[in-house]
């Protein structure tokens, strides 16, 4: 699933940039403990930072490669320290939940996040996390086709429109010849 093809996910992604860039130490100030509750509980029902859970393992065999064709007589032990190192990062997945939490504290209230948790942990609010990608690629499918046959219209009547005033002008500059 793509960042861009799930709307909600982007802008989860977006907010969690800006709190990046804000700093966390002083809005941790600002946000009670159970507004930030009601923020973690918001996340994990929208699964806001699952699009990021796949980075340390990425970052584990991209290393890797680098090393390898540097080391290759090494490989086996450069796999098993890179898999070491990346297991000891793992907890930091936990910034990544933290900073999460406080950019939808900053956004909603504890109120439209317990609201938010809500709705995305029943049925329907799964549903829509399971499908709303779904839905969203056939909605970009159905916009395409859209536009394409907008395209084609605009550029049929527009072409027969200029057609007709240019006969018109050809008529009018015939019939003002023949008066000379």
């Amino acid at each position: 699933m793509s960042i861009s093809g799930n709307p909600i996910r982007f802008a989860s992604i977006t907010m969690i940039l800006l709190a990046m860039i804000a700093g966390s130490a002083q809005a941790q100030d600002q946000v009670s403990d159970s507004h930030m509750k009601a923020a973690r509980a918001a996340i994990l029902s929208i699964r806001a930072t699952d699009e990021f859970d796949g980075i340390i393992s990425a970052a584990a065999a991209q290393l890797k490669v680098q090393l390898y064709q540097k080391n290759p007589d090494l490989q086996p032990l450069i796999s098993i320290i890179v898999d070491e190192t990346a297991l000891n990062l793992a907890s930091r997945r936990s910034d990544l939940e933290r900073e999460a939490a406080l950019a939808y504290a900053r956004a909603f209230s504890e109120a439209e996040l317990t609201e938010i948790a809500g709705f995305y942990t029943s049925a329907v609010g799964k549903k829509l996390i399971a499908d709303g990608p779904i839905v969203t690629r056939e909605i970009f499918k159905a916009a395409d086709i859209w536009r394409a046959g907008i395209a084609r219209d605009l550029a049929v009547e527009s072409g027969k429109k200029i057609q007709e005033e240019v006969n018109k002008m050809n008529k009018d500059a015939g019939e003002e010849a023949k008066s000379e």
